[in-house]
């Protein structure tokens, strides 16, 4: 991935990831696996299902520690089977 988080993030930092997919009952458990995996921490992330109900979307903050970690956690996230975005 070609970002600039180093260019606009001083690490550490507070960096909110949204990730929109299919409803899911296990949508949130996968998406704290992946970044507990990357990120491990004690996490509480939100989630708010889409007007007809087909979507939802979880956002999860993290302390990020560097720019090959964010990239990474994108990429991981972006894996999970029922997620058609990560902002």
């Amino acid at each position: 991935m070609k970002t600039k988080f180093d260019e606009y993030l001083e690490f550490p930092c507070q960096f909110p990831f949204k990730v929109l997919g299919q409803a899911d009952d296990k949508l949130i458990e996968k998406v704290v696996a992946v970044v507990q995996k990357h990120a491990p921490g004690d996490y509480r992330p939100t989630s708010k299902p889409s007007g007809k109900g087909n979507f939802q979307s979880v956002t999860i903050s993290i302390t990020a520690t560097s720019k090959a970690q964010l990239e990474t956690l994108y990429q991981e996230l972006a894996k999970i089977d029922t997620v058609r975005m990560v902002m």
